[in-house]
């Protein structure tokens, strides 16, 4: 028999949070009743801490796991809880590594409060937070990273075969993932930091068995999430490979699958 879920873990943008529009009324009204029933919410994202304002305003409860695992961040009070960093030692071997193996690649690093990039990087989203760039990243490196951001030539690599090399080369001292299939990007995060081993640490705080935990993404960074989950879904526009680590599939973020899932799920009984 299946019962309501004790917490659900969501990732945020192409699950939630629609490309183009915002978070649906659907999906506000839908984690809000989880929530007064005492499912504990979680939002799980790629996202550094200073673009978690829409989630806030949308939602006046929850906590949120950034960075793909790489803060626990309060979201109603915006401030760090937990962060795991990669080591000074093994960015720098990261980037000297990926700069042997990919031509053309570039770096970029988040901590909080922190965002630098070189001067090749192309900011797509943090345009005015680092304008003027440095010449090389491992002059930066003494203070380490939530996560490493590796940026290479879309007309040669798309995400997946950068991260198909990534993992090749630097999988022994870093996670490499990514968030985006139609870019030649990497997010890196600290050695056995993920989407999925965040929850887990949460899970095993909070007591809650991980059959009792859902989950739902999109991308490659949700993967370990979704694998860790006792339920979970992967959106049915979203990563090909995502069915292999996923339960079930759910219908796109344009038609609030999330939405149309949790109110089934909150529906059963809670586990007696």
């Amino acid at each position: 028999m299946s019962y309501r879920p004790k917490l659900i873990a969501t990732d945020l943008d192409g699950t939630i949070c629609p490309h183009a529009a915002p978070i649906s009324l659907r999906t506000i009204k839908t984690l809000t009743r989880a929530h007064e029933l005492g499912v504990k919410v979680f939002f799980v994202t790629g996202r550094p801490p200073r673009w978690m304002g829409q989630i806030k305003e949308a939602f006046n409860f929850g906590q949120a796991i950034c960075s793909n695992g790489g803060i626990l961040w309060d979201l109603q009070n915006e401030k760090v809880i937990e962060e795991w960093r990669i080591t000074p030692a093994d960015m720098r071997e990261t980037i000297i590594r990926l700069r042997n193996a990919i031509p053309e690649i570039h770096f970029a690093f988040e901590n909080h409060g922190d965002f630098r990039r070189e001067k090749n990087y192309v900011a797509r989203w943090d345009l005015g937070v680092d304008v003027d760039g440095v010449d090389d990243i491992l002059n930066y490196t003494e203070n380490g990273a939530v996560k490493l951001l590796a940026r290479g030539s879309d007309k040669l690599f798309n995400s997946d075969e950068m991260l198909a090399v990534a993992m090749r080369e630097v999988s022994d001292i870093v996670t490499v993932t990514h968030s985006n299939p139609w870019e030649s990007l990497l997010e890196i995060s600290a050695h056995n930091v993920s989407k999925g081993d965040t929850l887990a640490i949460i899970c095993e705080r909070l007591k809650i068995d991980r059959e009792d935990v859902v989950a739902f993404g999109d991308n490659p960074n949700d993967f370990s999430m979704l694998e860790f989950a006792g339920r979970s879904y992967i959106m049915s526009d979203g990563h090909p490979d995502g069915i292999k680590y996923a339960t079930a599939t759910a219908p796109p973020c344009e038609e609030d699958g999330v939405a149309q899932v949790v109110e089934e799920l909150l529906n059963l009984s809670p586990r007696p």
